[in-house]
């Protein structure tokens, strides 16, 4: 194990507590103002096709529509009356002044019927933003250009009535992230009362009780002061508040746990304050440690992942774990040394809870699976393979339903689009071809090419129209299309607006939007994008030598999609094997590591396979808030799930083991060392899976799809490995390799020894 300098920590217990105090309060203000600093949008960490076609189309065109928000006008009379129009006319005189939106554009200005609704009650504009604008990733324009309309909508008379939703993913990517950061307040809000009633009931005791709340607390705060402090340097995604939240409650508390539960065991065995919290850290600590670096491996893992999100996710992850472990090994023994027996008080609470936390439980249990363990090997393996089982219907991809949360104003304005037919406007699918220097899209040469393109798209069901120079005019065959282009600058004049959004100044560069029917929900988006590619590479006649790139939201989620999918099978791999060399290292044992490995995967298995079923297919979703099933599961969830989760799954098999392996080197019996570990811990680890099932459950319910699924996915993994893992597959398996458990750390006389015992 890993030795830590127990007495110097002990005898400095003052300083190390004043230290850990000024920490608390340099970082504190850092923490109060960390999501200023965060991101507020996405980012892929490496180039993409979609990334490169988003860049092409900015750079080819003066006014590029490559980044825009959508404002729905909703209004109790026609979009023709005078009260309507009046509306309109003010909303486009505000935007076009923000210094942000590069144009504007609007049923009145192009005359276009999709951008009005069959009651003619509602109808939308457009506004192209600048390149400046999706620049910094901190910051977003949204909240001025909402307070913006909000305010110029007072000053214009009859405008009572009249509903105004800025939406487009812009907008929505903001709600989203929004709504995450007050959802991770209200998590906390939510978590700690819980928490700190199953601690009260553990320990029995109300200071005992608090101390890991206490060191929960400031592990978050002092790391996301350094979040704060690392977002300077690198985009840190908003995210990174739900997740350094849950996991620093969750490890701090888990963590503390284990410390005041061996600091207990050492007084009640006759030790002053001071000996036990040294024996505490020698023992317990060094438990913690190791603990505490199987997570961070994970976490470690997801730096290397090729999204913004999730590589920021593992830096807080990083930080938050480390904070912890420091506190749970330097500040909490040296707070109590102080308190010493006072960690009981109040004494009249610990009689009527003495028999929730009594061992004789626990005891019987270890007793009855010592003498089954092959019933318990057949019962336990069954059921985690029968929870497993959905995890081979997975799909990955993004959400039919619910990823936009529905009660945001940008949610509400896609609803509105959607019931207007139009929210495809909004979510195409964007066919970028740039044709060799000193080509044009109009000549007869390249017209056939991009006629066939067009076609060959637009007869994908999903499609309800494709829009380019070669859809101008409806029904046009490839001659006519030649005959109505050969004066390519007069047919630019009298359609100039058009011509701007969809053809370069020099005729090279054009742009396909690809409209989806608004039935096809996100997944089915990412197939048609899959489906244009798949025809964009195998050579599209008359298109030779041109570049086509396949951009817009759903392009872009397939590029991660792919990027985080060829990153997976490595971040699995360099998890697996720094964790098996690590117990290794801590145990001297083969068998451990392999044990380990194996049913961590079956947890984590077991937790997707229920994510799956809940949620892709919605069983018992209603309970969540979905209006139905996802149909795919977001491809970040399992990469964060199984980083996060492996690492904190192996918490309680060290923390097993390590009481284990404690009764074995003194008694050389492996079934009664098993026997005696399971009973010791078994109370410590299922009130600590109890905690973090708690803490990771509350985010399972909040208003953000993402959020949940990776709540949930943890509180999941936790609960199995607490229950059929640690307290029924490991002892279990252990009883029945005997003295192979601890090979080949073990000589051969003491192994002869326990056979003879």
């Amino acid at each position: 194990m890993f030795a830590l300098p127990a007495a110097p920590i002990i005898r400095r217990r003052g300083w190390a507590i004043v230290a850990w105090a000024a920490l608390a309060l340099l970082f504190g203000p850092r923490a109060c103002h960390v999501q200023q600093v965060l991101a507020l949008r996405g980012s892929g960490a490496e180039a993409t096709e979609s990334s490169r076609a988003t860049e092409l189309l900015k750079q080819a065109f003066p006014t590029p529509f490559a980044d825009y928000v959508a404002i729905v006008v909703h209004g109790q009379v026609r979009w023709t009356n005078a009260r309507f129009e009046a509306v309109l006319d003010t909303l486009k005189a505000v935007v076009e002044r923000r210094p942000y939106v590069e144009e504007v554009i609007s049923a009145r200005s192009i005359g276009e019927s999709s951008f009005v609704s069959q009651d003619r009650r509602t109808t939308f504009l457009i506004a192209a933003l600048t390149r400046e604008s999706t620049s910094d990733l901190s910051a977003s324009f949204v909240p001025d250009l909402r307070a913006s309309i909000r305010d110029a909508l007072t000053r214009v008379p009859g405008s009572e009535g009249f509903a105004v939703m800025v939406t487009g993913f812009p907008a929505l990517d903001h709600d989203v992230r929004t709504i995450s950061a007050e959802d991770t307040e209200r998590g906390e809000q939510r978590a700690l009362p819980l928490t700190l009633a199953v601690l009260i009931v553990a320990f029995g005791a109300l200071v005992a009780a608090s101390l890991p709340v206490l060191v929960g607390v400031l592990a978050i705060t002092i790391a996301l002061g350094l979040v704060a402090i690392a977002a300077r340097y690198t985009p840190m995604s908003v995210f990174v508040l739900n997740i350094t939240t849950m996991v620093g409650l969750g490890v701090g508390i888990d963590y503390s746990l284990l410390i005041v539960t061996r600091f207990r065991e050492e007084l009640n065995r006759g030790l002053s304050p001071a000996d036990a919290a040294i024996r505490t850290v020698e023992t317990a600590g060094s438990a913690v440690v190791t603990s505490g670096l199987t997570v961070v491996v994970g976490f470690a893992a997801l730096v290397t992942t090729p999204l913004s999100d999730t590589r920021s996710v593992g830096v807080g992850g990083l930080l938050v774990v480390g904070v912890a472990v420091l506190l749970a090994t330097t500040f909490l023994p040296a707070v109590l040394a102080i308190l010493g027996r006072n960690i009981d008080r109040p004494k009249w609470l610990a009689r009527p809870l003495a028999r929730f936390h009594a061992p004789t439980g626990w005891e019987r249990w270890a007793r009855w699976l010592g003498h089954r363990p092959w019933r318990a090997v057949a019962v336990g393996g069954a059921a985690i393979a029968l929870l497993t089982f959905p995890l081979s219907q997975i799909r990955l991809g993004l959400p039919a339903t619910n990823w936009f949360p529905p009660e945001s104003e940008s949610g509400q304005g896609l609803q509105a689009l959607r019931e207007m037919g139009a929210s495809g406007v909004i979510q195409p699918v964007r066919v970028v071809v740039q044709l060799p220097e000193g080509e044009s899209a109009l000549s007869a040469r390249r017209l056939p090419g991009l006629k066939a393109l067009t076609d060959s798209i637009r007869q994908d069901p999903r499609v309800r129209e494709v829009r380019g120079v070669a859809s101008i005019k409806s029904r046009m065959s490839t001659l006519q299309l030649a005959i109505y282009y050969s004066d390519p600058a007069a047919v630019r004049a009298k359609n100039p607006r058009f011509f701007d959004a969809y053809l370069s100044a020099d005729n090279r560069v054009t742009l396909l939007d690809v409209i989806p029917g608004d039935t096809v929900s996100l997944t089915g988006l990412m197939d048609v994008v899959r489906r244009v590619r798949a025809l964009v590479a195998r050579d599209v006649r008359g298109l030779a030598g041109a570049e086509i790139l396949i951009a817009g939201f759903a392009a872009s989620n397939v590029d991660t999609q792919q990027a985080l999918m060829k990153r997976f099978p490595d971040t699995v791999a360099l998890v697996l094997g720094i964790t098996a060399i690590m117990l290794f290292a801590a145990f001297r044992s083969l068998l451990v590591p392999i044990k380990a490995v194996l049913l961590n995967l079956l947890s984590v298995g077991g937790a997707f396979g229920l994510t799956v079923l809940v949620f892709q297919h919605g069983y018992g979703g209603r309970v969540f808030g979905l209006e139905g099933p996802t149909q795919a599961i977001w491809a970040v969830v399992p990469v964060l799930v199984f980083a996060i989760v492996f690492g904190l799954s192996m918490d309680y098999e060290v923390f097993l083991l390590t009481r284990v392996k404690e009764v074995f080197d003194k008694t050389g019996r492996n079934d009664h060392a098993t026997m005696e570990g399971l009973s010791a811990t078994a109370s410590t680890i299922t009130s600590a899976a109890l905690i973090m099932i708690l803490v990771f459950g509350t985010f399972a319910f909040t208003r953000v799809l993402a959020v949940q699924l990776i709540g949930f996915g943890l509180a999941a993994a936790v609960l199995l490995d607490a229950t059929l893992i640690r307290m029924v597959l490991v002892p279990a398996i252990m009883h029945i390799a005997g003295r192979w458990n601890w090979w080949p750390g073990v000589r051969a006389p003491k192994l002869e020894r326990e056979n003879s015992d």
